[in-house]
């Protein structure tokens, strides 16, 4: 019988490359993990790891196993949660993560609107910018994620994440006000951006990604000249004619726009599209329901 756990750690394995990485997403020591791995191959009577470089990866059987392990340990939330909607109450605590925009647009209101309608759900908030709210989720370090799509992102069918969109939201260009593009009437041509030098979030951002998208869809690579994860400072850099930029529109609510020129861009790659993630199965647990009900609603209300 191939114990649950031990496909827990394969799969915390496969999403970290090393086992110490595994180990430090599953609180465990190196030691514990190589000790169960060691057992799921003497459980299942096949090698599933092999050396690759200074980290690992799975062998043919260990990703034939890591697909059903996928489906396994979704089910065990799906049984979680039911058991959970058995004795239940929706009392409790909800770990979610999420980047800065999004907690400001969906997830505050959420809290507000949780409070009246079921006031027995805790929110814990955890601000996790770029790319990694969604490894917490499947680590198990948050219940819940509000993320935005980017290439590297668990595809949409992938059981082991149930997935639900928010709102999706324009990218603006953000020029110098003495640029040659400020002043044109309609929106700004990507590809007559591809000589400008370029400020904008480092990689691993998921707006980075959708700003290479874009310029790729034009094509062209942009230079990137200068590197925030700040859209104030990003702003405050194309003010100074510093750059132009590729800015979501959310993000420059509150910020200084007297010295710069926003305009609309011809593409449609250049949008951030947000949504909520849960592992797979825990949708249906009482605690969970009611927190994406709320995110759903917070989103609807942004119009």
């Amino acid at each position: 019988m191939i114990d649950a756990r031990r496909l827990r750690t394969l799969r915390a394995v496969a999403d970290h490359r090393t086992v110490t990485a595994a180990a430090a997403a599953l609180y465990l020591t190196p030691s514990a993990v190589s000790q169960q791995l060691a057992a799921l191959e003497q459980e299942t009577g096949h090698a599933l790891l092999a050396r690759d470089g200074r980290g690992v990866r799975l062998t043919a059987a260990g990703e034939i196993l890591l697909g059903h392990a996928d489906a396994v340990l979704a089910q065990l939330e799906r049984a979680e949660a039911d058991l959970a909607a058995y004795a239940t109450g929706a009392h409790g605590q909800v770990t979610v993560a999420s980047f800065a925009t999004g907690i400001a647009l969906v997830l505050a209101p959420a809290i507000g609107s949780l409070a009246e309608s079921a006031p027995g759900v805790r929110l814990k908030v955890l601000d996790a910018e770029g790319d990694a709210s969604l490894p917490m989720v499947l680590d198990g370090q948050a219940d819940l994620a509000v993320a935005v799509e980017y290439r590297g992102a668990p595809r949409a069918d992938a059981q082991r994440l149930a997935r639900f969109p928010l709102y999706a939201e324009p990218f603006e260009a953000v020029l110098p006000l003495d640029h040659r593009l400020a002043g044109r009437p309609g929106p700004v041509a990507m590809a007559d951006l591809a000589a400008e030098p370029w400020i904008g979030p480092y990689p691993g951002n998921p707006c980075h990604d959708v700003v290479l998208l874009a310029c790729e869809h034009a094509g062209f690579t942009p230079r990137l000249v200068h590197s925030s994860d700040n859209f104030s400072a990003v702003v405050a850099l194309a003010s100074a004619g510093a750059g132009v930029a590729l800015v979501p529109r959310s993000a420059l609510l509150g910020v200084d726009l007297s010295r710069v020129a926003v305009r609309a861009v011809d593409s449609d790659l250049a949008t951030r599209k947000v949504f909520a993630a849960v592992r797979g199965g825990a949708e249906r647990h009482p605690l969970i329901r009611p927190v994406l009900g709320a995110l759903e609603k917070a989103a609807a209300e942004l119009g």
